[in-house]
């Protein structure tokens, strides 16, 4: 919104080269998005439907793509934060978003370590699961509170550099004939598989840190308009790696599982994926991909931890009315106190949920919230985007209105698939 847009901090490159350069909040987004839940999709989905799913990878990557571009370029010509626009459409957002991240942060806090933990214990089995989930959240904690973005960026730049030789490595090593990649190209569903292609097209990305994003953008002192061609390069670069990602993942499944009778369920199977990919390509092949599995859970644990108490401490700071909607707000700090405090509810509470059993009525409404999340998102940028209060040279044009309604009605659907299921 035009009185809110913020002075630049420094002029944006104006070569394709010199914008590669700075490339980095969209592979920690990527990065982030990017967790053990997703690897097992595609594992699942390749193991019972071979190839055919290929399309729902490039489909998800461009949906995320338009989300993510959506909520830079949103800050970057208005000058607000995402928390800011929602704000401007009522406290109604700011309240859904409230009670969301709350729970949210806290089942994350004992799944994502307990998922970069089962990795760390095929690697190293002196130390029990618990110990190392524990491990990780602390390592994670410390990470973020002492750190600063710059080294945050670089070590997660190496970690996705790691995961995606060792998963597309792996991925090159079963390799089928390029033939059956192509037929995946084009859209179908075979029977009793649109829950997998939904659930694909889903997840391909990550979810509530798609709106830390901006935050992220802020910290590489991207700000004004001129910025968004880099960002836009930086969100296309990150979900080009993505879909690579997921599809070698769906490879893997597709040529090494498919028609073998092994089923995957969750986390654990990935452990027995990596011994049968031992036992069939050599013990090098085992531990590759056990480290890309690592690097994926423990980067995107790293990433919730640093990125999402950015978005609680902002939405603190307006439900105090600390910001007046119309004005650009100062960035959010690390060290704000609610900052801090968030990152701690991620880190001690969540343990106690390693020892006792997950009590039922709250992962339901986390399942629940989280199911309704990517809805939200998509609707708000629809109503944020085409606001006359923004420049109408930044506003949505139909191809980018296009695909966010259809990320509405696809996440919708998927909404209530999951709620039917808890139910």
């Amino acid at each position: 919104m035009k009185e809110g847009s913020p002075v630049q901090t420094k002029t944006p490159p104006k070569t394709l080269k010199e914008r590669f350069l700075l490339i980095g909040p969209g592979l920690v987004a990527a990065a982030t998005g990017v967790g053990a839940g997703d690897l097992v999709a595609a594992l699942v989905a390749g193991t019972k439907f071979g190839t055919v799913f290929v399309w729902t990878i490039i489909a998800g990557a461009i949906i995320k793509y338009f989300l993510n571009e959506g909520v830079g370029r949103f800050q970057l010509a208005s000058g607000q934060t995402i928390l800011q626009g929602w704000r401007s459409l009522g406290h109604w957002a700011l309240i859904y978003f409230g009670i969301y991240i709350v729970i949210w942060g806290f089942i994350y806090g004992a799944a994502g370590s307990s998922s970069a933990a089962l990795a760390a214990t095929a690697i190293f089995p002196q130390i029990p699961l618990k110990g190392w989930a524990i491990l990780h959240a602390i390592i994670c904690l410390i990470f973020v509170w002492i750190g600063r973005y710059q080294f945050f960026e670089k070590v997660m730049s190496l970690l996705t550099g790691i995961m995606f030789i060792t998963v597309v490595g792996t991925a090159v090593i079963v390799l089928p004939q390029l033939d059956q990649i192509a037929t995946g190209l084009i859209p179908r569903t075979p029977n009793g598989s649109i829950t997998y292609a939904l659930g694909l097209i889903g997840g391909v990305g990550g979810s509530i840190t798609i709106a830390s994003y901006g935050y992220w953008v802020r910290e590489k002192n991207w700000s004004g308009p001129s910025w968004i061609p880099v960002m836009r390069l930086d969100t296309c670069v990150a979900y080009t790696l993505t879909a690579i990602f997921t599809l070698s993942l769906l490879i893997v499944g597709a040529e090494f599982l498919y028609g073998s009778g092994i089923e995957l369920q969750n986390e654990e199977g990935l452990i027995h994926l990596a011994v049968l990919l031992g036992k069939e390509f050599g013990t090098p092949v085992y531990w590759l991909f056990l480290l890309g599995f690592w690097s994926a859970s423990f980067t995107s644990v790293l990433g919730v931890f640093n990125g999402v108490p950015y978005l609680f401490a902002d939405l603190v700071r307006h439900f105090k009315k600390e910001v007046p909607g119309t004005k650009k707000p100062a960035p959010v700090s690390v060290r704000d106190p609610f900052y801090r405090g968030f990152l701690l509810w991620m880190t001690f509470p969540p343990m106690l949920l390693l020892f006792l059993e997950k009590p039922v009525g709250l992962v339901i409404l986390y399942g629940v919230l989280g199911s309704l999340f990517m809805p939200f998102i998509s609707v708000t940028l629809l109503i944020l985007l085409n606001s006359k209060k923004l420049d109408p040279v930044y506003r949505n044009r139909w191809w980018a209105n296009a695909v966010l309604i259809i990320s509405l009605v696809l996440f919708a659907i998927l909404a209530v698939i999951q709620i039917m299921d808890m139910v």
